[in-house]
């Protein structure tokens, strides 16, 4: 059930969360929180999306602030370092935000940088964690099935835990999958599963060997493990660069899968300067369980007048299209 809009917009509150370095284009982080009978929730589909993909987004915020979720089946989730499409020489500083932390998803493939700087930059990340470390990259579909086969080639020397969206299309997927076996470098699929409209198409392909899931844009946490059984493939959680409350969700979300055999990639609050609440990692791990934001810091990074009309207004939107579903 689709609750009243006036529901929502009586407590939404639109944040603007400064980042410590650009990601994804953005040095602002905006989103908004509202609360519902079982706690606060997030909304903040990018800001590019269409109002269609948006409100898948508002429908799995409201699930989450107005349902009981699935029971946790841990209470601690081991989260990921996450390293921007940085110079090789920031690595460290970078890294230094995710105290504990295991491994590293690094961004590779970002407008602007060249091959030579990603093979750089996994080399500064595999020099700080060591060879015990794990190190994953994520390419954003930004490479054709030839450049990424080049680039994983050479990105294999450091050992690499898999490959993340390297390339964009399902076919474009399969045939690099069978072109770099022999590499033993695994395929993850990010925007095939989150921005597909059959998210199983990539598993029932032979596309991937895991899947990465994000509570937001696949409607929920009860969506989200339910693609995962049937795709019948692991699952990494990661975040869409949320507060600190849709991290709790994606936590949950977590915490509910059967097997979790990957760190996730919940650690994202470390790239804000400053989170409505408090859930960066802390050895490698973030706790599982829902999270209030705090009063002073709602005030302190509420978003400009334009841009708290221009997200309620979106909200009104995608609010009708649900109501009308």
């Amino acid at each position: 059930m689709t609750p009243d809009l006036n529901d929502l917009l009586s407590t939404a509150r639109v944040v603007a969360l400064p980042m410590t370095t650009r990601f994804r284009g953005v040095t602002v982080r905006e989103a908004v929180l509202f609360e519902g009978p079982e706690g606060w929730a997030e909304f903040s589909p990018f800001v590019e999306y269409a109002d269609a993909e948006a409100s898948v987004w508002l429908a799995a915020s409201i699930d989450y602030a107005w349902n009981p979720q699935p029971a946790p089946l841990r209470d601690r989730i081991p989260v990921n370092a996450t390293v921007p499409a940085v110079g090789a020489a920031q690595v460290p500083e970078i890294l230094a935000r995710f105290p504990g932390c295991r491994t590293a998803k690094v961004k590779v493939a970002d407008p602007g940088h060249s091959l030579a700087d990603d093979v750089a930059r996994v080399r500064a990340v595999r020099a700080a964690l060591g060879p015990e470390g794990r190190i994953r990259v994520d390419a954003n579909a930004a490479w054709n099935v030839d450049e990424a086969e080049r680039a994983l080639h050479a990105l294999a020397e450091f050992d690499l835990e898999y490959a993340e969206q390297p390339c964009a299309t399902v076919d474009e997927l399969a045939e690099l999958r069978a072109r770099v076996k022999y590499m033993g470098i695994p395929i993850a699929a990010d925007e095939s599963v989150r921005k597909a409209e059959d998210p199983i198409a990539v598993a029932r392909a032979g596309a991937a060997d895991l899947v990465v899931i994000k509570a937001q844009p696949l409607g929920g946490i009860r969506r989200a493990l339910d693609i995962v059984a049937e795709a019948g493939l692991p699952a990494v959680v990661s975040s869409a660069l949320d507060t600190a409350i849709g991290l709790s969700q994606g936590a949950a979300l977590a915490a509910a899968l059967p097997e979790l055999d990957y760190d996730c990639g919940l650690g994202t609050g470390a790239l804000f300067l400053e989170d409505v609440a408090d859930l960066s990692p802390i050895d490698g791990a973030i706790p599982v369980g829902r999270v209030t934001p705090d009063a002073a810091r709602l005030d302190r990074l509420a978003a400009p007048a334009d841009r708290r009309d221009w997200w309620l207004e979106r909200i009104r939107r995608c609010h009708a299209l649900l109501a009308a579903s």
